[in-house]
């Protein structure tokens, strides 16, 4: 942080959020900070509803024998929604033709970096199950073997990859979030994040992902592909802290889906600027945005659940 400024909102500075007369006292928030956020406006009946849509989603029938298939389908929609959300489209059927054909993934527009961001998502949700657990263990661990896998190929050195940014180091900006944090400031944050997530919260797994998400999207920790990451983390906290261990779900697709929602509704970039720069009811938004993605994604993986119930072809 630059002497003399003002602090970032949004970034780690959990305590000051809650909202005087929703917050518990000082020194519980202090003590939980993640915890502090259930009780912004809107955030718990956002966070019910989404526990509600995956818990509907886990007792469909087709779970009891076919988890595995909807894993993979949920990762296929997932990972291309991810990429979506990073500036790389492609259709799902065109997606799914190229890799059942074991060729190359090609966007229609044959643009060749973005070709391969879609296919390091794929690869990269593929592989989440892998990552699990040093996630639990080692967060900034398990960060930087996201990256090596969300950032592979795209031209970077070697020696950038899964490794925070360094001094003049580019920074990929695709959702318009503004200046992004200098490294010292990445680096002390990091390790501020890997400690909230080793210690104790209230806070159910809707919130914790989505502050890693909000976090990660803001410290744009490598420079590159740090929206793959991010998703992809938040993804590893819903599955890791039990709420949808059979990651079924498909909250990617649920972000893509508030891009084009309702008049009024806050699209994802705009969301991720009101948690950067919106103060605690900017924070709010946020979570209530990624508690909805998150019941989108269940109502998605439902979706994929049925269409194995009558026997279509995904």
């Amino acid at each position: 942080m630059r002497r003399g400024a003002e602090p970032r909102r949004g970034h780690l500075l959990l305590p000051s959020v809650a909202a005087p007369e929703h917050a518990t006292s000082n020194r519980t928030a202090s003590a939980d900070p993640l915890g502090a956020l259930v009780d912004l406006p809107g955030v718990a009946d956002a966070v019910a509803a989404a526990r509600s849509g995956v818990d509907a989603l886990l007792s469909h029938r087709v779970l009891r024998r076919r988890s595995a298939e909807v894993t993979a389908e949920s990762a296929l929609r997932g990972a291309r929604s991810s990429a979506q959300l990073e500036g790389a489209g492609i259709e799902l059927e065109r997606l799914r033709g190229q890799l059942m054909g074991g060729g190359k993934v090609e966007l229609a527009s044959h643009d060749v970096r973005g070709s391969q961001l879609v296919a390091n998502a794929v690869r990269l949700h593929a592989d989440l199950g892998a990552v699990l657990p040093s996630w639990s263990r080692s967060p900034k661990q398990a960060l930087a073997r996201l990256h090596l896998l969300a950032a592979a190929d795209l031209g970077l050195p070697t020696d950038q990859l899964g490794r925070p940014r360094g001094p003049g180091q580019a920074i990929e900006d695709p959702l318009e979030l503004g200046p992004a944090p200098d490294p010292l400031e990445v680096s002390a944050r990091l390790d501020g994040l890997a400690r909230l997530l080793l210690a104790p919260t209230r806070a159910p797994a809707v919130i914790v992902a989505a502050v890693v998400h909000g976090e990660l999207l803001a410290l744009r920790p490598f420079g590159s592909a740090d929206g793959l990451v991010a998703r992809a983390a938040a993804r590893l906290v819903l599955v890791g802290r039990g709420l949808d261990p059979k990651a079924v779900g498909a909250p990617e697709v649920g972000h893509t889906e508030l891009d084009h929602g309702p008049a009024g509704a806050l699209g994802y970039a705009a969301a991720a600027r009101s948690y950067l720069h919106g103060g605690p009811a900017g924070v709010a938004q946020w979570l209530v945005h990624c508690a909805t993605a998150t019941a989108l994604g269940a109502i998605e993986g439902r979706a994929v659940c049925e269409a194995l119930q009558r026997g279509s072809q995904l």
